[in-house]
């Protein structure tokens, strides 16, 4: 969770006003709090462009109509923030995300106007390879080599140990975001841009060994509205066997299968959900160490659908993807579980709703 005080969490159980605040970037240097209506900013951690946004303003003047407006537009950049207002006439902004300016579109005289936007992910994602990129090294040298190309000011936080890869050649017309997320995996990560726009690799956190990063409970003070809960087997694998050789520097072929090993789970490998393997290879996994961290992490977005979940709260703009969740519900019951998409609105609205992945039970 983005860190707040205590004092905001203990906020968003009462009764209090909405404080928002969206910042606009023009490429001309130009910085213009935008006055606005509502909108919103979706999270969800199984998209490729984590955060995207979408602003409604009153203003019909931001609507670009000549060459100098559309300069200073495209390219553009949002931030946008959320936060709450204390009685003492102070307030807590926490940041939901910043984007790239994608459309500009509304009523050219009388409006409303809206305003569309990427995470700087989308940055990367767009500039794909003119001519072929080798990347090789460390994880953390390759992936900020590969940020820093499209964004030579972003800043890359590690939350990993750096990690050896091997020498991977990526093709003309390749996606420099998903060469990203392929190395990350090397290391067992995943990288993704930050609610301040910042990058950061990271492990996703275990939920049975993680602190609770927030609780939401069906009690008095308690910000529990609705949940659900629910069970598939589609698409679900309880194994990932990864797999790397690089032919190019003489590696031998290295391998790793990770499957489901806890005999209470409903997926256990050789249970009664059977074996279902996928598989995945990559010229980066070098050791099996490697195809080891790359299987657990592919595993645990392969198994998440096996046990799902929607919660309902009051809005909490300071959740990240992958924060463990207690839920507390009205009999009593506790679960556990781990944030996978939801919507930060912009306005007043009471329902939010997350998606989870991987519930269980509480003690």
């Amino acid at each position: 969770m983005y860190p707040v005080s205590d004092r905001f969490l203990a906020r968003l159980a009462e009764s209090h006003r909405v404080a928002t605040e969206v910042t606009l970037f023009l490429t001309d240097g130009s910085v213009v709090d935008l006055e606005h209506t509502g909108g919103s900013v979706t999270v969800d951690r199984g998209q490729a462009i984590r955060r995207t946004c979408t602003v409604t303003v009153p203003d019909p003047a931001l609507i670009p109509r000549t060459p100098s407006d559309q300069l200073a537009t495209y390219g553009a950049r949002l931030r946008v923030a959320r936060g709450v207002e204390y009685g003492d006439g102070s307030q807590e902004l926490v940041p939901v995300g910043v984007f790239r300016l994608d459309s500009v579109e509304g009523d050219v005289s009388e409006g409303p106007v809206s305003l569309q936007g990427k995470d700087l992910s989308a940055c990367i994602a767009d500039d794909k390879f003119t001519t072929p990129w080798t990347a090789s090294g460390t994880v953390l040298g390759a992936i900020t080599a590969l940020v820093q190309r499209s964004l030579p000011d972003a800043e890359i936080i590690a939350a990993i140990s750096d990690a050896a890869i091997g020498r991977r050649v990526f093709d003309v017309e390749g996606d420099p975001w998903a060469a990203c997320q392929e190395i990350a995996a090397a290391a067992g990560a995943e990288v993704y841009a930050t609610a301040d726009g910042q990058f950061t690799v990271a492990i996703l956190p275990d939920l049975l060994t993680t602190i609770p990063a927030w609780e939401i409970a069906a009690e008095e003070g308690g910000t529990y509205i609705t949940a659900s809960r629910g069970m598939a087997s589609d698409r679900v694998h309880n194994g990932v066997l990864a797999r790397g050789e690089n032919t190019s520097e003489n590696i031998p072929p290295v391998s790793a299968l990770i499957t489901d090993d806890d005999p209470g789970s409903p997926t256990y490998w050789g249970g009664p959900f059977g074996r279902r393997p996928m598989f995945y290879s990559s010229s980066t996994l070098t050791t099996t160490g490697a195809c080891q961290a790359a299987a657990r992490l592919k595993l645990a977005a392969a198994r998440a659908p096996n046990a799902t979940g929607d919660i309902s709260s009051l809005p909490n703009p300071a959740l990240e993807p992958g924060d463990v969740l207690r839920i507390v519900h009205p009999d009593g019951s506790r679960e556990l579980h781990q944030a996978a998409s939801f919507t930060v609105p912009l306005d007043e609205g009471g329902d939010f709703p997350i998606s989870t992945i991987s519930a269980k039970e509480d003690s």
